[in-house]
């Protein structure tokens, strides 16, 4: 099976979004806003969560790429990369999740 990384969907969406919204769903999207991208999102989002406590992991899997592909739509409608979301989560891993979680209600 091909190789098909986080990073790869990333050019794919930036790629699709250069076309004509009458061949590419991604540019779509994009044309209707980051509050659509946002919402459809998170319609994705609660899909997936439907699918995670049913038996059909074939379902929760096909849901979760929708998600990720829905994510790094809004992703692009904002500007952001894959590389800057990643040095997030890289800072991240200094401190525990719960130290983590405590530092941002403090703050």
């Amino acid at each position: 099976m091909p190789v098909f990384t986080l990073h790869d969907l990333e050019k794919r969406v930036q790629a699709r979004a250069q076309e004509s919204a009458d061949v590419s769903y991604t540019r779509k999207l994009l044309d209707r806003g980051v509050a659509h991208c946002a919402k459809k999102l998170g319609e994705e989002a609660v899909e997936a969560a439907i699918a995670a406590v049913g038996e059909d992991k074939n379902h929760m899997i096909a849901e979760a790429a929708d998600v990720l592909y829905h994510l790094v739509v809004v992703l692009h409608a904002r500007g952001i990369t894959l590389d800057e979301v990643e040095a997030e989560l890289g800072a991240r891993t200094r401190q525990s999740g719960l130290d983590e979680k405590a530092a941002r209600k403090s703050g």
